[in-house]
Protein backbone atom coordinates (compact mmCIF):
# COMPACT_ATOMS: atom_id res chain seq x y z
CA UNK A 1 0.00 0.00 0.00
CA UNK A 2 1.40 3.35 -0.99
CA UNK A 3 1.63 5.97 1.71
CA UNK A 4 1.53 9.76 1.54
CA UNK A 5 3.59 11.68 4.08
CA UNK A 6 2.03 14.95 5.18
CA UNK A 7 4.32 17.90 5.82
CA UNK A 8 4.48 18.99 9.44
CA UNK A 9 6.21 22.25 8.58
CA UNK A 10 4.56 25.55 7.65
CA UNK A 11 5.76 28.01 5.04
CA UNK A 12 9.20 29.36 6.02
CA UNK A 13 8.94 32.53 8.07
CA UNK A 14 5.35 31.86 9.12
CA UNK A 15 4.36 30.70 12.63
CA UNK A 16 2.77 27.30 13.04
CA UNK A 17 -1.03 27.49 13.38
CA UNK A 18 -2.36 27.13 16.90
CA UNK A 19 -4.02 23.80 17.65
CA UNK A 20 -7.19 24.17 19.75
CA UNK A 21 -6.86 22.68 23.20
CA UNK A 22 -3.10 22.06 23.02
CA UNK A 23 -0.83 23.80 25.50
CA UNK A 24 2.94 23.89 25.92
CA UNK A 25 4.18 22.27 29.12
CA UNK A 26 6.43 24.23 31.49
CA UNK A 27 10.03 22.98 31.17
CA UNK A 28 10.04 21.37 34.61
CA UNK A 29 6.77 19.54 33.92
CA UNK A 30 7.98 18.41 30.49
CA UNK A 31 11.20 17.05 32.03
CA UNK A 32 9.25 15.16 34.72
CA UNK A 33 6.89 13.74 32.08
CA UNK A 34 9.81 12.47 30.00
CA UNK A 35 11.43 10.83 33.02
CA UNK A 36 8.21 9.10 34.06
CA UNK A 37 7.68 7.94 30.48
CA UNK A 38 11.17 6.43 30.45
CA UNK A 39 10.45 4.59 33.69
CA UNK A 40 7.14 3.09 32.57
CA UNK A 41 8.60 1.98 29.23
CA UNK A 42 12.10 0.83 30.20
CA UNK A 43 11.22 -1.01 33.43
CA UNK A 44 8.63 -3.32 31.78
CA UNK A 45 11.08 -3.93 28.92
CA UNK A 46 13.79 -4.97 31.39
CA UNK A 47 11.26 -7.18 33.16
CA UNK A 48 10.30 -8.76 29.83
CA UNK A 49 13.97 -9.46 29.07
CA UNK A 50 14.49 -10.95 32.53
CA UNK A 51 11.37 -13.12 32.18
CA UNK A 52 12.52 -14.44 28.79
CA UNK A 53 15.98 -15.18 30.22
CA UNK A 54 14.36 -17.05 33.13
CA UNK A 55 12.67 -19.42 30.67
CA UNK A 56 16.02 -21.04 29.93
CA UNK A 57 15.97 -24.39 31.68
CA UNK A 58 13.08 -23.36 33.93
CA UNK A 59 10.01 -22.42 31.93
CA UNK A 60 7.11 -20.80 33.69
CA UNK A 61 4.29 -22.18 35.75
CA UNK A 62 0.59 -22.50 35.04
CA UNK A 63 0.02 -19.92 37.77
CA UNK A 64 2.25 -17.42 35.97
CA UNK A 65 0.34 -18.01 32.73
CA UNK A 66 -3.01 -17.66 34.46
CA UNK A 67 -2.00 -14.39 36.13
CA UNK A 68 -0.54 -13.06 32.86
CA UNK A 69 -3.71 -13.85 30.86
CA UNK A 70 -6.08 -12.62 33.57
CA UNK A 71 -4.31 -9.32 34.17
CA UNK A 72 -3.81 -8.73 30.42
CA UNK A 73 -7.53 -9.28 29.80
CA UNK A 74 -8.66 -7.18 32.78
CA UNK A 75 -6.48 -4.17 32.04
CA UNK A 76 -6.67 -4.49 28.25
CA UNK A 77 -10.47 -4.57 28.26
CA UNK A 78 -10.39 -1.66 30.67
CA UNK A 79 -8.76 0.30 27.85
CA UNK A 80 -10.76 -1.03 24.91
CA UNK A 81 -14.22 -1.31 26.48
CA UNK A 82 -13.79 1.51 28.99
CA UNK A 83 -11.30 4.18 27.95
CA UNK A 84 -11.98 3.84 24.22
CA UNK A 85 -15.50 2.78 23.36
CA UNK A 86 -17.31 3.95 26.51
CA UNK A 87 -15.56 7.11 27.68
CA UNK A 88 -14.05 8.44 24.44
CA UNK A 89 -16.76 7.63 21.91
CA UNK A 90 -19.76 7.10 24.22
CA UNK A 91 -20.79 4.14 22.07
CA UNK A 92 -22.89 2.63 24.86
CA UNK A 93 -24.20 3.42 28.32
CA UNK A 94 -23.75 1.46 31.52
CA UNK A 95 -24.10 1.67 35.29
CA UNK A 96 -21.96 3.83 37.52
CA UNK A 97 -20.41 0.72 39.06
CA UNK A 98 -19.32 -0.65 35.66
CA UNK A 99 -18.07 2.81 34.62
CA UNK A 100 -15.92 2.98 37.74
CA UNK A 101 -14.62 -0.57 37.35
CA UNK A 102 -13.68 0.01 33.71
CA UNK A 103 -11.98 3.31 34.56
CA UNK A 104 -9.86 1.59 37.23
CA UNK A 105 -9.07 -1.38 34.99
CA UNK A 106 -7.98 0.91 32.15
CA UNK A 107 -5.87 2.98 34.54
CA UNK A 108 -4.07 -0.21 35.58
CA UNK A 109 -2.90 -0.61 31.98
CA UNK A 110 -0.57 2.31 32.82
CA UNK A 111 -1.27 4.26 29.65
CA UNK A 112 -2.17 7.42 31.53
CA UNK A 113 -5.09 8.65 33.65
CA UNK A 114 -8.55 8.10 32.19
CA UNK A 115 -9.48 11.72 31.42
CA UNK A 116 -6.11 12.51 29.86
CA UNK A 117 -6.28 9.34 27.73
CA UNK A 118 -9.73 10.29 26.48
CA UNK A 119 -8.70 13.88 25.71
CA UNK A 120 -5.70 12.70 23.67
CA UNK A 121 -7.78 10.20 21.73
CA UNK A 122 -10.59 12.64 20.93
CA UNK A 123 -7.97 15.07 19.66
CA UNK A 124 -6.53 12.26 17.53
CA UNK A 125 -9.89 11.76 15.84
CA UNK A 126 -10.43 15.50 15.35
CA UNK A 127 -7.10 15.88 13.49
CA UNK A 128 -6.46 12.32 12.32
CA UNK A 129 -3.22 12.25 10.30
CA UNK A 130 -3.23 16.05 10.05
CA UNK A 131 -1.31 18.68 12.01
CA UNK A 132 -2.76 18.53 15.51
CA UNK A 133 -2.94 14.73 15.67
CA UNK A 134 -0.79 13.83 18.71
CA UNK A 135 0.42 10.50 17.31
CA UNK A 136 0.17 10.29 13.53
CA UNK A 137 3.00 8.45 11.72
CA UNK A 138 2.44 10.62 8.65
CA UNK A 139 3.51 14.06 9.87
CA UNK A 140 7.16 14.06 8.92
CA UNK A 141 9.49 15.94 6.59
CA UNK A 142 9.41 14.16 3.26
CA UNK A 143 9.53 10.67 1.75
CA UNK A 144 12.04 7.88 2.24
CA UNK A 145 12.67 5.03 4.63
CA UNK A 146 14.20 7.30 7.26
CA UNK A 147 11.08 9.47 7.40
CA UNK A 148 8.84 6.40 7.48
CA UNK A 149 10.73 4.96 10.45
CA UNK A 150 10.76 8.32 12.18
CA UNK A 151 7.01 8.65 11.71
CA UNK A 152 6.32 5.16 13.01
CA UNK A 153 8.55 5.78 16.02
CA UNK A 154 6.72 9.04 16.78
CA UNK A 155 3.29 7.38 16.53
CA UNK A 156 4.35 4.35 18.56
CA UNK A 157 6.12 5.97 21.49
CA UNK A 158 7.92 9.19 20.54
CA UNK A 159 4.87 11.40 21.02
CA UNK A 160 4.98 10.75 24.76
CA UNK A 161 8.14 12.88 24.88
CA UNK A 162 6.58 15.95 23.22
CA UNK A 163 6.59 19.18 25.23
CA UNK A 164 2.85 19.67 24.88
CA UNK A 165 -0.33 18.57 26.58
CA UNK A 166 -3.91 18.11 25.45
CA UNK A 167 -6.36 20.25 27.40
CA UNK A 168 -8.79 18.02 29.29
CA UNK A 169 -11.20 20.95 29.70
CA UNK A 170 -11.28 21.41 25.93
CA UNK A 171 -11.43 17.77 24.84
CA UNK A 172 -13.10 15.93 27.74
CA UNK A 173 -15.36 18.47 29.54
CA UNK A 174 -18.08 15.84 30.05
CA UNK A 175 -15.75 13.58 32.04
CA UNK A 176 -14.38 16.52 34.02
CA UNK A 177 -17.90 17.01 35.39
CA UNK A 178 -18.06 13.50 36.86
CA UNK A 179 -16.79 13.43 40.47
CA UNK A 180 -16.17 9.66 40.35
CA UNK A 181 -14.02 9.87 37.22
CA UNK A 182 -12.12 12.90 38.50
CA UNK A 183 -11.28 10.93 41.66
CA UNK A 184 -10.18 7.84 39.71
CA UNK A 185 -8.12 10.09 37.42
CA UNK A 186 -6.33 11.73 40.37
CA UNK A 187 -5.62 8.33 41.94
CA UNK A 188 -3.76 7.11 38.85
CA UNK A 189 -0.46 6.61 40.78
CA UNK A 190 -2.30 4.24 43.14
CA UNK A 191 -3.74 2.17 40.27
CA UNK A 192 -0.30 2.05 38.65
CA UNK A 193 1.28 0.81 41.88
CA UNK A 194 -1.38 -1.89 42.29
CA UNK A 195 -0.86 -2.91 38.66
CA UNK A 196 2.88 -3.33 39.21
CA UNK A 197 2.89 -5.12 42.56
CA UNK A 198 -0.52 -6.83 42.61
CA UNK A 199 0.47 -9.89 40.56
CA UNK A 200 3.49 -10.49 42.79
CA UNK A 201 1.29 -10.38 45.88
CA UNK A 202 -1.08 -12.90 44.29
CA UNK A 203 1.87 -15.15 43.48
CA UNK A 204 3.11 -14.87 47.08
CA UNK A 205 -0.32 -15.67 48.49
CA UNK A 206 -0.77 -18.75 46.31
CA UNK A 207 2.74 -20.23 46.42
CA UNK A 208 3.81 -18.98 49.84
CA UNK A 209 7.30 -18.46 48.38
CA UNK A 210 9.32 -15.40 47.38
CA UNK A 211 10.35 -17.11 44.15
CA UNK A 212 6.67 -17.55 43.29
CA UNK A 213 6.07 -13.89 44.07
CA UNK A 214 8.96 -12.79 41.87
CA UNK A 215 7.88 -14.99 38.98
CA UNK A 216 4.29 -13.71 39.14
CA UNK A 217 5.57 -10.14 39.37
CA UNK A 218 7.66 -10.62 36.22
CA UNK A 219 4.96 -12.31 34.12
CA UNK A 220 1.75 -10.80 35.45
CA UNK A 221 3.26 -7.39 36.11
CA UNK A 222 6.16 -6.33 33.90
CA UNK A 223 5.68 -8.70 30.95
CA UNK A 224 1.94 -7.99 30.82
CA UNK A 225 2.48 -4.22 30.92
CA UNK A 226 5.17 -4.44 28.23
CA UNK A 227 2.98 -6.53 25.91
CA UNK A 228 -0.16 -4.45 26.40
CA UNK A 229 1.72 -1.18 25.90
CA UNK A 230 3.15 -2.24 22.56
CA UNK A 231 -0.08 -3.79 21.32
CA UNK A 232 -1.95 -0.56 22.06
CA UNK A 233 0.80 1.62 20.59
CA UNK A 234 0.84 -0.55 17.47
CA UNK A 235 -2.73 0.52 16.76
CA UNK A 236 -1.46 4.13 16.70
CA UNK A 237 1.49 3.33 14.45
CA UNK A 238 0.99 0.17 12.37
CA UNK A 239 -2.77 0.65 11.96
CA UNK A 240 -2.18 4.05 10.36
CA UNK A 241 0.38 2.66 7.95
CA UNK A 242 -0.04 -0.99 6.96
CA UNK A 243 -3.19 -2.95 6.19
CA UNK A 244 -6.40 -2.82 4.19
CA UNK A 245 -8.69 0.19 3.74
CA UNK A 246 -12.18 -1.04 2.84
CA UNK A 247 -13.70 2.34 3.78
CA UNK A 248 -12.74 5.72 2.37
CA UNK A 249 -11.73 8.05 5.19
CA UNK A 250 -9.85 11.35 5.35
CA UNK A 251 -6.98 9.69 7.26
CA UNK A 252 -4.65 6.72 6.66
CA UNK A 253 -6.29 4.28 9.08
CA UNK A 254 -6.09 0.59 8.14
CA UNK A 255 -7.48 -2.77 9.19
CA UNK A 256 -4.70 -5.05 10.40
CA UNK A 257 -5.87 -8.60 11.05
CA UNK A 258 -2.77 -10.03 12.82
CA UNK A 259 -3.30 -7.61 15.70
CA UNK A 260 -7.04 -8.30 16.06
CA UNK A 261 -6.89 -11.00 18.73
CA UNK A 262 -4.27 -9.45 21.03
CA UNK A 263 -5.77 -5.96 20.67
CA UNK A 264 -9.29 -7.25 21.42
CA UNK A 265 -10.57 -5.95 18.08
CA UNK A 266 -8.98 -2.50 18.14
CA UNK A 267 -6.94 -3.18 14.99
CA UNK A 268 -10.04 -3.03 12.77
CA UNK A 269 -8.97 0.57 12.75
CA UNK A 270 -10.20 1.68 9.33
CA UNK A 271 -13.64 0.39 10.31
CA UNK A 272 -13.38 2.44 13.48
CA UNK A 273 -12.35 5.66 11.78
CA UNK A 274 -15.14 5.23 9.23
CA UNK A 275 -17.71 4.72 12.02
CA UNK A 276 -16.11 6.09 15.21
CA UNK A 277 -19.29 6.06 17.31
CA UNK A 278 -19.90 2.34 16.75
CA UNK A 279 -19.36 -0.01 19.69
CA UNK A 280 -18.57 -2.75 17.17
CA UNK A 281 -15.29 -2.50 15.24
CA UNK A 282 -15.29 -5.94 13.63
CA UNK A 283 -17.95 -5.29 11.01
CA UNK A 284 -17.50 -8.54 9.07
CA UNK A 285 -18.26 -12.02 10.39
CA UNK A 286 -14.62 -13.07 10.19
CA UNK A 287 -13.35 -9.95 12.01
CA UNK A 288 -12.70 -11.00 15.60
CA UNK A 289 -13.69 -8.27 18.06
CA UNK A 290 -13.55 -9.49 21.66
CA UNK A 291 -14.32 -6.01 22.97
CA UNK A 292 -17.61 -6.01 21.08
CA UNK A 293 -18.34 -9.43 22.55
CA UNK A 294 -17.86 -8.09 26.07
CA UNK A 295 -20.16 -5.13 25.35
CA UNK A 296 -22.81 -7.48 23.95
CA UNK A 297 -22.41 -9.66 27.04
CA UNK A 298 -22.99 -6.63 29.28
CA UNK A 299 -26.05 -5.82 27.18
CA UNK A 300 -27.45 -9.32 27.71
CA UNK A 301 -27.00 -8.82 31.47
CA UNK A 302 -28.80 -5.46 31.28
CA UNK A 303 -25.55 -3.75 32.27
CA UNK A 304 -25.21 -1.96 28.92
CA UNK A 305 -27.78 -0.19 26.80
CA UNK A 306 -28.06 2.27 23.91
CA UNK A 307 -25.29 0.29 22.19
CA UNK A 308 -24.46 2.05 18.92
CA UNK A 309 -23.93 -0.15 15.86
CA UNK A 310 -23.38 0.44 12.17
CA UNK A 311 -26.52 -0.16 10.11
CA UNK A 312 -26.62 -2.05 6.81
CA UNK A 313 -27.59 1.19 5.09
CA UNK A 314 -24.47 2.92 6.45
CA UNK A 315 -22.26 0.03 5.30
CA UNK A 316 -23.72 0.17 1.80
CA UNK A 317 -23.33 3.94 1.49
CA UNK A 318 -20.40 5.00 -0.74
Amino acid sequence: MSQVLLDRKTTPGQPEPAIPGVVALPPSTATLQRRLTLIVTIVPFLGFAAAVWSLWGRGFSGLDLAILVATYAFTGLGVTVGFHRLFTHRSFKTTDFVRGLLAIAGSMAIQGPVIKWVADHRRHHAFADQPGDPHSPHLDEGPGVKSVLKGLWHAHIGWFFDDEATSMKRWAPDLMKEPMLRTIDKLFPLWALISFVGPGLIGLAVTQTWSGALSAFLWGGLVRIFLLHHVTWSVNSICHFYGKRPHETTDHSTNNWPLALVSFGESWHNNHHAFPASAIHGLEKHQIDLTAGVIRGLEMLNLAWDVKEVTDKQLQSP
